[in-house]
């Protein structure tokens, strides 16, 4: 495989890794925002544990996809979070996590459409169910 198709999934694994030191030590600028959101400590260390799992399945390939949506899922909830209550901007950063979390949005979606055959196949394995179309009845 091209290594350019790779490079997608690892940097947003990379994200998403590099940023749990900050929730799982309570770094003050972490405990700030989850307690704005009223969320704090379980918003914080949730959040961590499922970035962790999905960076995890994006350093997979048989994952990857499924370590996209849950990144996808995740980064859509840190975006709203800043553009409804915490501002781009928090508390001087210079627009650093909206930005890495916009980051992580685009290279997500550009892995889950690039895998989405093989998520397919594991969805219909899963379920057995042959196709996700529309039923014709």
């Amino acid at each position: 495989m091209n290594l350019l198709l790779h490079l997608p999934r690892i940097a947003a694994a990379i994200i998403l890794l590099q940023t749990l030191y900050f929730k799982f030590s309570a770094a003050p600028e972490s405990v700030y925002i989850f307690s704005t959101l009223g969320m704090e400590p379980w918003g914080r260390i949730g959040s961590g544990v499922a970035e962790l799992i999905a960076a995890l399945a994006l350093l997979t390939v048989r994952w990857s996809w499924a370590g996209a949506a849950v990144a996808i899922g995740l980064m859509i909830g840190a975006i709203g979070a800043h553009l409804t209550v915490l501002g781009i901007v928090v508390q001087d950063d210079g627009g650093t996590l909206f930005i890495l979390a916009v980051s992580v949005l685009v290279l997500s979606t550009f892995v889950l459409v690039r895998s989405r055959k093989r998520a397919m196949d594991q969805l219909r394995l899963w379920t057995g169910v042959s196709s996700f179309s529309k039923s014709t009845h």
